[in-house]
Formats: C-alpha cells, sequence, structure tokens
C-alpha cells in the first residue's frame, strides 16, 4: 500500500495524498502546459499505466476539490490542484539541481533520483536546499522552478525544429525524462545557455546540421523537437 504523504506550504493547509495521486497532479499540470487535453490515455501516457487505473484516481482527486472532469476534455486542474501541483514541481526541480550542484550527479541521472526523493523530503528541507543553492530559477535541464507561493512562470519556446536555416538561437531547456537523450546531447555540447546555429536540414523531415562553436553535429528531427530555444 502506498504511504500518504502531506505536502504544506506556509499558512496554507493541503489534503493528505498518496505517492499516486501526486505524480497524477504532476502529469495533469505538465499535459495543460503543452495545450493538450487532460484526457485518460493522455494521462496514462504521461505516467506510462494502463489507461483502465486512471478514472478512479481522477475521481478521487476531484472529490478532494483538486481537479475538475470536463466532457471531451477531461481533467482541469482546480486553483488549488494547481498550486500542489507546482509546489510538488519546485521540490523536484530543487532536488534535481542541489544532487547535480553539490552532490555532483550527472544531469542524466537526476530525474529519477528525484522522483524518490521528492515524496519523502519535507518543505523545511527543500527550501534549506533551495537557500543553499541561492534560490535558482532553473534546474540543470533549463525548466523554470516554481516560487514557494506556488507560482511559475512558463514561458512559450520553440524548438530547434521550428527554427529556419540560419537561425540562432540560445538553448533554453529539454525534458529530463530520457537519460540517454541528455548524455547524447551533453556529448554534443547541448546544454541550456549554449547558443546554436541551424546550418542545413535535409528535405522530407530528414536530418538537420547544427553548428554549437565550432563544431557541426548531424541530428534527427526527433532529438531538434525535444530542444527547447529561445
Amino acid at each position: 500500500m502506498t504511504r500518504a504523504t502531506r505536502t504544506k506550504a506556509p499558512g496554507r493547509a493541503v489534503p493528505a495524498l498518496t505517492h499516486q495521486a501526486e505524480d497524477y497532479l504532476k502529469a495533469i499540470y505538465e499535459i495543460e502546459r503543452d495545450g493538450d487535453a487532460a484526457g485518460t490515455t493522455a494521462i496514462a501516457a504521461r505516467l506510462g499505466i494502463a489507461s483502465a487505473s486512471v478514472s478512479g484516481m481522477v475521481r478521487r482527486l476531484a472529490r478532494q476539490g483538486l481537479v475538475t472532469v470536463e466532457r471531451y476534455h477531461g481533467a482541469r486542474l482546480t486553483p488549488k490542484g494547481r498550486r500542489l501541483a507546482l509546489q510538488l514541481i519546485r521540490r523536484h526541480r530543487i532536488l534535481e539541481s542541489y544532487l547535480v550542484t553539490r552532490l555532483g550527479f550527472g544531469w542524466d541521472g537526476v530525474h529519477a533520483e528525484a522522483e524518490r526523493l521528492e515524496h519523502a523530503a519535507s518543505s523545511k528541507l527543500i527550501e534549506a536546499m533551495a537557500a543553499a543553492l541561492g534560490h535558482p530559477s532553473a534546474d540543470p535541464h533549463g525548466a523554470p522552478i516554481p516560487r514557494a507561493d506556488g507560482t511559475v512562470e512558463e514561458a512559450r519556446l520553440r524548438t530547434v525544429d521550428d527554427l529556419a536555416v540560419g537561425a540562432r538561437a540560445r538553448v533554453a531547456r529539454m525534458s529530463d525524462r530520457d537519460p540517454a537523450l541528455l548524455r547524447y546531447l551533453g556529448e554534443l555540447g547541448v546544454r541550456p545557455g549554449v547558443t546554436l546555429r541551424l546550418v542545413d536540414r535535409a528535405p522530407f523531415e530528414g536530418p538537420m546540421t547544427i553548428a554549437v562553436g565550432r563544431a557541426r553535429h548531424v541530428i534527427g528531427i526527433g532529438v531538434a523537437r525535444r530542444v527547447y530555444v529561445k
């Protein structure tokens, strides 16, 4: 049985949730952030579970006032659900930042570690880590860290695939979920803050050539669509 945890914001009581329920809130937030409908299939795909198990949890979250359920759309976070989801995401991204910056973890291996730790770490410990890091605004993968009050600025970003040939852009972020992709990007020198240029692209969604400093690399369109730039 999953142990229930309680996440608190200063001065605000929040419902006790299982680890699984917390993961659902984060997943629904991410789906909504990407502009998609948080239906049963989308939630199941995000969490890597069977669709049949989603409906019951969504109903439980609705009874707790954390989501509403709309026909043809699926689950939507309520303001309370959104605040809680952002608090959970803050925990995760501060943990990732601390593991990389202070404990020497590679940026490709911290997602799974942070997933395990975020359910157990107290709010006091998370805020102490944030203070020790100087209250960073982004995690090692460029994702914005929500503020302690449960707010965040999510900028609309393009991907490398959106660039015109010859265009330069600064890498803003990439997903932390695929260690192999992060290792590959690290080998190419593609990290948040790095400026790259799209040198060429083959027709019919063929490979692209990018320049990172003096080096040139050929990447597939699948990689180009997972690197976000400003």
